[in-house]
């Protein structure tokens, strides 16, 4: 079981460079951000958290660009995986995000994971022209396109929300793929999406019963007749040793903690308490 961090990153505090440097230097694997393009002022959409409009933290007004973020990132680490917890791929154009992804895996080596959600706040989704009733639809639209552009030399796609002729697309990802994760409730909904399009899934701040989620993926997925194991990646609170231990047993992949974004200093004096009580060897 792998340890990682994921830094809900803003316009202050610690930098994703600075922050990722320390990651890798703790010896921890992963590097998470997330994305967030705006937040209207006025909304419908309910927050998961708070069930209501009102967010439980300013820093969904502050997120830096989660792909600006990781090249910064990658720029100044050898190691660690670069990842998204979660990005908002509907809200960009697929071609040029294929583009993006693409150049930054190309880069830094092959370590780029692409953590993506369906978008809680659909007010958001509306302003970049996605129905909230369809918003399942255009992303595996979304990932197929692009997946085609990272994969083919002559890639074309024609779908509701992606349409494009045959097409060359260079650099392709530094491996045969990008891995996909999604970030959602753990529902047999949800892990049915995951087990047709995704390669794992990341679980929910709020998420209970993890035990019985884990199991049932993998039992869904097998059933499924997919291939080998889906990644599952926990977000946790505090280090428990004996939660871990089960965690490990049942085939939980990867454990995440959050990161705060405060000054340099602090956050590498945070890193370094969790990685001691993580026993994580320095990097």
């Amino acid at each position: 079981m792998k340890f990682g961090i994921v830094l809900f990153t803003s316009d202050r505090g610690i930098t994703p460079a600075a922050a990722a440097r320390a990651v890798e230097a703790n010896g921890f694997e992963s590097f998470f951000v997330p994305e967030h393009t705006h937040i209207p002022v006025k909304r419908t959409a309910a927050h998961p958290l708070t069930g209501d409009a009102s967010l439980p933290d300013d820093r969904y007004m502050r997120t830096l660009d989660p792909w600006v973020s990781l090249a910064m990132a990658a720029a100044v680490t050898e190691r660690i995986e670069l990842a998204t917890a979660v990005a908002l791929p509907v809200q960009h154009d697929p071609i040029t995000l294929a583009k993006t992804i693409a150049s930054l895996d190309h880069l830094s080596g092959g370590r780029v994971t692409l953590g993506v959600g369906f978008g809680w706040n659909t007010d958001e989704l509306a302003d970049h022209g996605v129905p909230a009733g369809r918003r399942r639809t255009a992303l595996r639209e979304y990932l197929e396109a692009m997946h085609a552009l990272w994969s083919q030399d002559e890639a074309s796609f024609d779908g509701e929300f992606v349409k494009f002729g045959p097409s060359w697309a260079w650099p392709k990802p530094a491996r045969s793929k990008i891995p996909v994760l999604v970030g959602a409730a753990g529902t047999d909904k949800n892990f049915n999406w995951i087990i047709r399009s995704a390669d794992g899934w990341i679980s929910t701040p709020r998420e209970e019963d993890i035990s019985d989620r884990v199991l049932r993926l993998q039992q869904m997925w097998f059933d499924a007749g997919r291939s080998g194991s889906p990644r599952i990646v926990i977000l946790d609170g505090k280090p428990d040793p004996a939660k871990l231990a089960h965690w490990s047993q049942i085939g939980v992949t990867d454990v995440v903690y959050g990161m705060p974004d405060r000054s340099e200093e602090e956050v590498v004096a945070y890193l370094q308490r969790l990685a001691g009580k993580l026993s994580v060897p320095a990097g």
